[in-house]
């Protein structure tokens, strides 16, 4: 009887490996929402990453993370490193077009929990007495996240922080 559990769950084991393989390599998270304020005034909390404190979900996980910024205050060139010994892991971001007031791209590296590249990408529409703005973020999918992904939906995780961040955003430029 043993035996044929742990041949079981040895079964079962290589068939969620091989599963998690043939999941798609790329993936792709993104929100939007009608911001009642300018591009302009978005723009400038987004493409500034001193500025992020105001509204970005991440900011607040770890209030001893540390922050390192490089580059230009804002815009093409910023750069932002930050290291938490709590849920923010490690990485850095940098952005890598600014087209103010419609569009900021910034590559995003992961180094902790697991290392990982992406690109985050915002786009600012206007919609004449509002701002429809686009987060986005997609990238390669590691093994381990094809894996995670068994289990853990990353579109809902990913995508609430999304809606947070937005709805910060909306309170910080609507008032």
């Amino acid at each position: 009887m043993l035996k044929i559990i742990v041949i079981a769950v040895i079964v079962l084991l290589a068939v969620i490996l091989v599963i998690a393989a043939t999941r798609p390599d790329t993936f792709r998270v993104q929100r939007t929402v009608r911001i009642k304020a300018p591009p302009a005034k978005i723009f400038a909390l987004i493409n500034d990453f001193h500025r992020w404190s105001a509204w970005s979900p991440y900011e607040k996980l770890d209030p001893a993370m540390k922050r390192d910024f490089s580059g230009p205050a804002s815009g093409k060139g910023a750069g932002y490193a930050w290291e938490s010994r709590g849920k923010a892991g490690a990485g850095s971001m940098e952005i890598t077009e600014s087209s103010e007031p419609n569009r900021i791209a910034i590559d995003l590296n992961f180094i902790k929990p697991f290392k990982n590249q992406c690109v985050a990408e915002f786009i600012l529409t206007d919609k004449g007495d509002a701002t429809e703005v686009t987060w986005a973020l997609r990238g390669r999918d590691i093994y381990i996240g094809k894996l995670m992904g068994l289990f853990f939906n990353r579109d809902k995780m990913v995508g609430s922080d999304f809606e947070t961040g937005l709805a910060n955003l909306k309170t910080a430029t609507e008032s």
